[in-house]
C-alpha cells in the first residue's frame, strides 16, 4: 500500500496513537507549528456530518431485533470499540464490549459534547481515609498554569455555555441556545430550592434538527469533536498524514527512547519511526501497550519501572435520575442543558461531584436487551420482572421512561492502585480490569443521593444506579498517572515517560485524581499544554 511506503520511508517530527480528543489536538498542535505529524488510527476514518444519527446497534443486521451487537462491521461503521473486555472485579468473571470510540475522534466522536473544567480544589491533594489504599491524588500542576490552556481548548472547541455562579473564575464562552421549557422549569425549580443551575458548556454548533448524537456519530455535522475541529485540519491544512485501520502492536525501545512503533495495517505488517511518540489511545489501550511493549531494558513493561502502569484506574461513580415534571411527561430532552455544583465539594474538603443534564435516553430496545443479556449488570435491572408474563407492558413503560428529563450525578472516585488494567495474556485473550469501589466511595455516593432527594423534593424520580457498574467506563483515566516523583507517578509533569525520553502520553491516562466533572476539556487544555512545552523541544 502507497500509504504503507510514505509512512515507513521517514522519520516523523512525531507520531501520535490515539485520535481522541488528547491526540487528535496535540497533532493539531504541533502540525499547525511545522512538524511532521503521522496519526495511527486503529478504527475508521469517518467525516464529519456523515454518520448514521444512530446506534450501532440498530445498524447491525436486522437491528435492533437481532438481539445484542456481534457485528464487529457495525461497531466500527458506528465508530465504536470492537474488542472484548474481561472484568475480573468479582468472582464472577464476566465479558463485555465497552462503549467507547473507536474511529477518528476516539470517544469524542460519541461524547455528548460536556466541556467543563475542573475546579481549582481539583488539583490539590483530597483527604484520603486512614486504610484506604487510595495513592497521593495531588496534581504536580497547578490550576493557573492549566487556566490559559483551558480557555485556549474552549476556544478551539466552540464552547458554548453560560456561567457557573459558583466559580471564581468565569470563562469566556459562546452563548448557548435558550433553554427548552422542560430545562427552564427545572432551573426554576432548583433556584426556588436555594441551588445555583447554569448552563451546561457544550462543544455544539447547535445546527437545526440537532438531536446531541449522544452516543452515536453525529448525522448533522453540529458536534465538535477532535476530528472537526482538530484532526482534519491538521490533515488538510497543516500536512499531517492519518493511517486508520491501523493499530499499533508494540514500541521498541532502545537507550532511553522509543526508536520503532510496531504496527497492523489492513493485516499487513509495518514499521514507523519519529523523534517523539505520543500516546493517546485511552486508559484502557495505552496502559496494555506500555505492558506489552516490555525487553530485557524494561522488563515490567515500558516506561513502568514504579510497577504503576495500568494502576489507579478510576471511572467516575455514575447515576441516573429520571425525573418527572408536573404537567406531563412528554419534553424535549434530546440535549444536555443545564448543570449545577453546589454539592461538588462538600464539609471537611470531602469532595462528591456535579449534576447535569444527561440526555435521551438509549431506545427502548437497547434497554431491554441489556436485561436479557445480563440483568445483573443491567443498569435497569429493576424493570426485570417485566419481561416475564407481562413483557407486552415493558416497551411502552420504556418509551414513556425515555421521554422524561433525566439528570446525571458524577461523583469523583479515588485512585486504588488495586483498580487496575491488564494487557492480554496471549493472542486472541481480552485485556482485563480489576474496579471495586470502596467503603468511602459508597459513602460519598449515598450522600449525594440524599442531596438529590432534597433538591428534587416533592417531584418523583427514578434512580438509576450506575455505581457498582463497571461496563459504564467512559470516563476511564488514571493508568498512567503524571507527577514529581518517579516512584509513585509514570509521566512528569509534562507528561512524558519518566524512564523514557521522547515518549509521552496525552489521554485521561493521566490524570491522578479523576475530579468531579466530565474529562473532556481537561484532557484537551493538557494537550495544549504539552504541545506548548513540545514545540520548545529540539527532538520535536
Amino acid at each position: 500500500m502507497i500509504e504503507n511506503i510514505r509512512a515507513e520511508a521517514q522519520v516523523w517530527d512525531v507520531v501520535v496513537v490515539g485520535t481522541g480528543i488528547g491526540g487528535a489536538t496535540i497533532g493539531f498542535e504541533l502540525a499547525r507549528s511545522g512538524r511532521r505529524v503521522l496519526f495511527c488510527e486503529r478504527g475508521n476514518q469517518a467525516v464529519p456530518g456523515t454518520g448514521d444519527g444512530d446506534y450501532a446497534e440498530c445498524l447491525q443486521p436486522g437491528g435492533l431485533k437481532a438481539g445484542p451487537i456481534s457485528d464487529q462491521r457495525a461497531l466500527l461503521h458506528g465508530g465504536r470499540w470492537t474488542d472484548i473486555v474481561e472484568d475480573r472485579s468479582t468472582a464472577r468473571t464476566r465479558t463485555f464490549t465497552p462503549f467507547i470510540g473507536c474511529g477518528t475522534g476516539g470517544s469524542s466522536a460519541l461524547y455528548g459534547m460536556a466541556m467543563e473544567r475542573f475546579f481549582p480544589a481539583d488539583f490539590e491533594p483530597t483527604h484520603v481515609p486512614a486504610g484506604a489504599g487510595s495513592a497521593p491524588n495531588g496534581w504536580p500542576i497547578t490550576y493557573a498554569e492549566l487556566a490559559p490552556f483551558y480557555a485556549q481548548a474552549e476556544a478551539l472547541y466552540r464552547v458554548r455555555g453560560t456561567a457557573d455562579p459558583l466559580r471564581s473564575d468565569r470563562p469566556q464562552l459562546m452563548p448557548p441556545p435558550p433553554l427548552s421549557p422542560s430545562a427552564a422549569q427545572l432551573v426554576g425549580k432548583l433556584s426556588a430550592q436555594g441551588l445555583h443551575p447554569y448552563q451546561l458548556p457544550l462543544a455544539c454548533e447547535y445546527v437545526p434538527g440537532c438531536t446531541s448524537c449522544q452516543g452515536y456519530l453525529c448525522a448533522c455535522d453540529c458536534k465538535n469533536d477532535s476530528v472537526r475541529v482538530a484532526l482534519k485540519p491538521a490533515i488538510e491544512q497543516h500536512g499531517a498524514t492519518l493511517l486508520d485501520a491501523c493499530q499499533v502492536v508494540r514500541l521498541h525501545q532502545e537507550g532511553r527512547n522509543v526508536t520503532a512503533v510496531h504496527c497492523v495495517r489492513n493485516g499487513q505488517a509495518l514499521t514507523v519511526r519519529a523523534g517523539v511518540v505520543v500516546l493517546a489511545a485511552g486508559a484502557l489501550q495505552t496502559p496494555a501497550l506500555l505492558l506489552q511493549s516490555g525487553s530485557p531494558e524494561a522488563p515490567q513493561g515500558l516506561a513502568n519501572s514504579s510497577g504503576l502502569v495500568g494502576r489507579h484506574l478510576m471511572r467516575h461513580l455514575i447515576d441516573l435520575y429520571v425525573v418527572s415534571l408536573p404537567g406531563g411527561e412528554a419534553m424535549d430532552n434530546r440535549r444536555k442543558e443545564i448543570a449545577f455544583n453546589d454539592f461538588y465539594a462538600g464539609d471537611g474538603g470531602v469532595r462528591l461531584g456535579t449534576v447535569q443534564s444527561f440526555g435521551r435516553l438509549p431506545p427502548p430496545e437497547m434497554i431491554i436487551q441489556s436485561l436479557r443479556h445480563d440483568p445483573r449488570q443491567s443498569p435497569f435491572a429493576w424493570a426485570r420482572p417485566l419481561l416475564g408474563a407481562i413483557s407486552p407492558v415493558l416497551q411502552p413503560f420504556l418509551a414513556r421512561l425515555i421521554e422524561r428529563l433525566a439528570l446525571v450525578t458524577i461523583v469523583e472516585d479515588l485512585p486504588r492502585p488495586e483498580n487496575r488494567v491488564e494487557p492480554p495474556t496471549g493472542a486472541g485473550q481480552p485485556l482485563r480490569i480489576y474496579y471495586r469501589t470502596g467503603d468511602e466511595e459508597r459513602q460519598r455516593v449515598a450522600r449525594m443521593r440524599r442531596l438529590m432527594q432534597s433538591a428534587l423534593k416533592p417531584w418523583s424520580y427514578r434512580l438509576i444506579d450506575e455505581r457498582d457498574n463497571n461496563q459504564r467506563i467512559a470516563h476511564a483515566c488514571g493508568t498512567c498517572r503524571f507527577g514529581d516523583d518517579p516512584a509513585t507517578s509514570v509521566l512528569d509533569r509534562n507528561c512524558r515517560a519518566h524512564d523514557v525520553d521522547n515518549l509521552y502520553v496525552v489521554d485521561s491516562s493521566f490524570f491522578p485524581s479523576s475530579g468531579g466533572t466530565n474529562p473532556s476539556l481537561t484532557i484537551a487544555a493538557n494537550a495544549l499544554r504539552v504541545a506548548s512545552h513540545l514545540t520548545g523541544d529540539s527532538r520535536c
